[in-house]
Order: C-alpha cells, then sequence, then structure tokens
C-alpha cells in the first residue's frame, strides 16, 4: 500500500531555511549564481486575498537572465490588484539592471532597485503603462514549506521548472498603494512562494487555495503541466498537495502525476488524482474578466503567456477510502479565495497582456 506523507508538525521551517532532503539550498536561498551562461529565470511572489471580499494582491521579485548572455539579466519587479467587485484591475512591471540586484543564496532576501523582500517583510513599487503599485507588508506564519514536486525532484536537472511554498498560510498586514488610492491589508491570507528553472514549463494550469470557506486551516497546491519532448507535448501531467484535517496527502510522485487527470478549458480546470487511501478532484474557474494577462520572457528564448487570477473559485471533492466500506467524502470550496494561472503561446483567450 502506497501511503501519502503525513503532515510534519507545525512549528515552522528549520531556522535554516532547509527543508530535509530537498537539496543542499535552503527552501528560500537563490537558485540563481551572478554571471552564469545557463539560462535562468527565477520568482518570489507573494499572494493574499481579502478575508471576505473577492480583492487580493500578488506581487512579485524575479530575475531574468537569457541563455548565453549573462551581461543582459535583469531584476523584474511585478505587481497586480486585483478588485472582483468593480472588475477594475491593475497590473504594473517595472526592469531593473542586475547589479542594482541582490539575491541572497542562503535565505529570503532579495533587493531589486530599492525594492526589498526579506522574512516577515516586503517593501517595494513598480509603475509602468500610466500605473503604479506600491506595498509595504509585513508576513508570518508557522507552516512548515510545501513541495509540490517529490523532494528528490529539486535537486536533479528535470523537470527544468521548479515550484514550492516557502510560508503557506502566510497572514499579511499593511498598506498598498494602487494609482494613488490607499489599500489597507490587515488578517489578509495568502503565501509566500518561490518558483525557479531554466526555462519556463511549456503549458500549464497551476492553483492554490490559501484557506477555503469554512475550513480556513486547509491548503491546496495543484498544478497540471505539459512538456515538450522534440516537437511533440506529453499528455497532461497533474501533481497535487492538500493539507487538510491535520494531514498532508501528496500526490507528486512520477506515479500519481502519471495516472491523475487534468482538463484545461479556457477559464475552467477540471483535475482529479488518487491513490489506494484518497481521492482528490476538483474544478477551479473564473470568467474571462477576472483574469490579467503577462508577458514572460522564456531563458531559452521567446515569450509565454500567463494569464493570472488570484479571485477564481474552487471546488474540491475528497474522499478518504481508509475506512473500507465506511469511506468518508468531503466538499472544500472557495467562492473568490483562489489562485488560478495559465500558462500558454496560445491566443484566442480574449485577454488583454497588460504587463
Amino acid at each position: 500500500m502506497v501511503r501519502p506523507e503525513r503532515q510534519r508538525s507545525r512549528r515552522g521551517p528549520p531556522r535554516d531555511g532547509r527543508e530535509r532532503g530537498l537539496s543542499p539550498e535552503p527552501v528560500n536561498g537563490a537558485r540563481y549564481r551572478p554571471g552564469q551562461r545557463e539560462g535562468h529565470y527565477e520568482s518570489f511572489f507573494q499572494r493574499a486575498n481579502h478575508p471576505s471580499r473577492p480583492l487580493a494582491f500578488w506581487i512579485r521579485y524575479t530575475i531574468f537572465s537569457p541563455e548565453g548572455r549573462p551581461e543582459q539579466a535583469e531584476g523584474e519587479l511585478w505587481g497586480v490588484w486585483f478588485d472582483g467587485e468593480t472588475g477594475r484591475h491593475v497590473a504594473v512591471k517595472q526592469e531593473h539592471p542586475i547589479r542594482l540586484c541582490r539575491f541572497d543564496p542562503a535565505a529570503l532576501g532579495v533587493e531589486i532597485g530599492g525594492s526589498r523582500l526579506g522574512p516577515g517583510v516586503l517593501e517595494g513599487s513598480a509603475a509602468s503603462g500610466g500605473h503604479a503599485i506600491s506595498w509595504r507588508l509585513r508576513f508570518s506564519g508557522r507552516e512548515p514549506p510545501l513541495l509540490l514536486l517529490a523532494r528528490r525532484l529539486y535537486a536533479s536537472r528535470l523537470p527544468k521548472a521548479k515550484s514550492l511554498v516557502g510560508l503557506p498560510l502566510a497572514c499579511y498586514d499593511g498598506r498598498l498603494e494602487v494609482d494613488g488610492e490607499p489599500v489597507e491589508v490587515a488578517g489578509w491570507v495568502g503565501s509566500q512562494n518561490h518558483n525557479w528553472g531554466r526555462r519556463h514549463t511549456d503549458r500549464y494550469a497551476w492553483g492554490q487555495v490559501a484557506g477555503f470557506d469554512g475550513h480556513p486551516s486547509s491548503f491546496l497546491e495543484v498544478a497540471t503541466a505539459r512538456i515538450k519532448l522534440g516537437p511533440l507535448l506529453t499528455p497532461p501531467m497533474t501533481s497535487l498537495v492538500l493539507r487538510h484535517g491535520g494531514e498532508e496527502i501528496a500526490l507528486n510522485r512520477l506515479r500519481h502525476m502519471l495516472r491523475a487527470s487534468g482538463r484545461l478549458r479556457f477559464f475552467r480546470w477540471d483535475f482529479r488524482s488518487e491513490d489506494e487511501r484518497f481521492r482528490v478532484s476538483g474544478t477551479i474557474e473564473a470568467p474571462r474578466e477576472a483574469f490579467v494577462g503577462l508577458a514572460y520572457r522564456n531563458p531559452p528564448g521567446g515569450v509565454k503567456y500567463c494569464l493570472n487570477s488570484k479571485i477564481a473559485s474552487c471546488e474540491l471533492r475528497f474522499v478518504d477510502w481508509r475506512r473500507g466500506s465506511r469511506a468518508t467524502s468531503q466538499i472544500l470550496a472557495t467562492r473568490s479565495r483562489a489562485a488560478f494561472e495559465i500558462l500558454t503561446d496560445e491566443g484566442g483567450h480574449g485577454v488583454e497582456i497588460r504587463a
């Protein structure tokens, strides 16, 4: 019988920021090495939702280094404000030369221009296209890191894109300013995240829920990806981790990913994964108007388009088969607190590319 990994003690990550068995680097230490010729992107992003209203922010500190041209490496600051009440979303991106940036390989420590990110704090600003977002926020939490992939894959060259959650259920307080209008942030819950790679995944859907309606301590991280092998795309592979009821259900090994299903249509995503003890299936969706489009440069060349929403809905169906004929089933849901991203190079989606 395959046993899913149980949730570790919720005393927070180890003091040096390492996750046992992950890799030699700390969880939030930068993988980028100045001057490296191998192409590289790396992002440290924060996101959170208002406790009861369809409002959210997403702030991303990024390294971009094109393959074979390390002298052209840059730091990028991204910010998106989602307002599901008015339908007015604001997206900005600002680039800075790499000489004005610092990325700590030993801990969470990023500086891009005058903006910084460190343990428990992020401060900065970005402007583009006639819009501006600034932030001065604190965050805290005691959840251990969550790994979307099986541990051994983080130390391997494949897959070329890696992703983890440094702090699930992070709680944010402070202040944003969106086009000159103040936004007070008090007790907004989300996550601190870290991803990196030599190139972007060819196509993916990524989702996250940091607290369901009625289940505020439950956390979902899920992705369905397709990767090019030569001229062909692999079938969809889905990795899923759910923390619920004091356990971590990690369906993120290769055998889970190959058996799982994931079907994506603009703008609805259905997924399912299971083992001998659990089945988790769900739907994440949002109307086109809940998305903003972002252009991500790819280190080997070209551009991928990220259709990004942080005010999507999610319905999750969770079955625990361990009791045999007395199996239990639950539905977890949220109306507007799900993160939903689609990475594609296809057109026809009708989402404006704003940054």
